[in-house]
């Protein structure tokens, strides 16, 4: 990256974290079943709740529980179930039709980050309805209120639930991009574990490792404060503790919790924080083949952290030591390396592999190109580049003629893979 570049995007980086203290960030309110969302709904005076979800969600029969719940209360709702993974823009069409025609006014994203970016997005065409998502593209241009919007988490890793953004695909060009705005805010995250006990190993392992992107990205980014190292720091904790156990005993309660608890912190800390060159990379193959948001995070992660270097090695030493990874008197480089073989470690252990196949060598170009576009000025990472200097990325990615990519568990069908689809940050 050129010198001019760096100085105008450590500037407009620097602009945004002197600002933090004075924007109105908040977290939402946590809820720990579905079973109480309608004593919320009764008390906001609401009527008519819309859920919007995805297909598989459905079909797993795990919005039973809120369907049953809303009913006992007699508070009517229609269901929106055709949300794909990376939603589209005509998916939010769809829903705010469906919204208005039933004469909803509240939202329920139930899923993945799929669902719940969905939900932020019909729920800012409601709030500006002569406004397109195009235009609502980028920093703080939504300003409205939003109607009661509530998130109803089914993997732990998007942390979708905590952020001020909604990540939508363009559904002619497939061009993906982030609308951020602290409206888009959830007022309530329900963190109910029974509705993640159906989550496939695979995308259980994927997911976490997406929450785990989220937390090291905003840990090493240079726009940390006080609160979201606090968080990111816990949420590794929480992750290193639980993803084993959910990933091979997918029943165990507790360990459900505590990794939708992990994934909720990870989300306050990028949420403010911002994240970094993995999602840039990672939301440009998801928005050109469709690649799952987790599962490419989690492919990425370790190939970016060794490219950063000695820069960060200071910071993945001490979240080594919140992984167990590590002492405080460990040295900094033997800690980094630690922490970065754990991931690479836990990938091997999980079938995920460090390819994707999907890339195309003539895509390269553009791919880097919107990674570039994504990520510079906005995210604080701590060493820049430009698409030039991300485009090696790409091709380390690739599939070599006759390799596996040994992601053999992206092939699953179970109905549930949009589920690890996609945060947002303003990434």
């Amino acid at each position: 990256m050129n010198y001019l570049k760096k100085i105008y995007c450590r500037t407009f980086q620097t602009g945004l974290k002197i600002a933090l203290p004075f924007l109105p960030y908040r977290k939402p309110k946590i809820v720990g079943s579905v079973k109480a969302l309608p004593d919320i709904i009764q008390k906001k005076k609401c009527s008519k709740v819309l859920i919007i979800t995805d297909a598989g969600i459905r079909k797993l029969g795990l919005t039973r529980r809120l369907e049953t719940a809303l009913t006992n209360a007699g508070i009517p709702f229609c269901i929106y179930d055709k949300t794909v993974a990376n939603p589209t823009t005509d998916n939010v069409s769809e829903a705010m039709n469906l919204y208005l025609d039933s004469g909803c006014d509240c939202i329920i994203g139930f899923g993945g980050g799929s669902s719940m970016d969905c939900a932020k997005a019909v729920g800012a065409r409601i709030a500006k309805p002569k406004q397109s998502l195009a235009k609502m593209k980028g920093i703080l241009k939504v300003h409205k209120k939003l109607p009661l919007l509530m998130a109803v988490p089914t993997t732990a890793g998007t942390g979708s639930e905590t952020t001020l953004a909604a990540v939508i695909t363009d559904a002619q060009t497939r061009y993906k991009y982030a609308i951020n705005d602290f409206p888009l805010i959830p007022r309530y995250a329900v963190l109910d574990p029974k509705v993640t006990l159906s989550l496939p190993p695979f995308i259980t392992a994927t997911t976490g490792m997406d929450a785990l992107t989220h937390a090291v990205e905003a840990y090493i980014g240079n726009s940390t404060t006080y609160g979201t190292r606090k968080d990111a720091l816990l949420a590794v904790k929480l992750i290193f503790e639980n993803i084993d156990t959910v990933y091979t005993d997918g029943s165990n309660v507790d360990a459900r919790r505590n990794m939708l608890h992990a994934s909720f912190y990870a989300g306050c800390a990028f949420t403010k924080s911002y994240v970094g060159y993995v999602h840039a990379i990672a939301h440009s193959l998801g928005g050109e083949y469709n690649v799952p948001h987790g599962l490419a995070n989690a492919v990425i992660l370790p190939m970016i952290l060794e490219a950063y270097g000695e820069k960060i090695h200071k910071k993945l030493a001490r979240l080594a030591v919140a992984a167990g990874l590590a002492e405080k008197d460990t040295p900094c480089d033997e800690a980094a390396g630690r922490f970065i073989q754990a991931i690479k470690d836990m990938k091997v252990r999980f079938g995920i592999g460090d390819r994707i196949p999907e890339i195309r060598e003539e895509d390269i170009p553009k791919l880097s190109h919107y990674a570039d576009k994504e990520a510079n000025p906005l995210y604080p990472v701590p060493v820049l580049m430009n698409a030039a200097e991300l485009e090696p990325f790409y091709y380390m990615l690739m599939e070599e003629p006759g390799e596996s990519s040994g992601n053999e568990g992206s092939e699953e069908t179970e109905s549930r893979k949009g589920e690890d689809e996609d945060d947002r940050t303003g990434n």
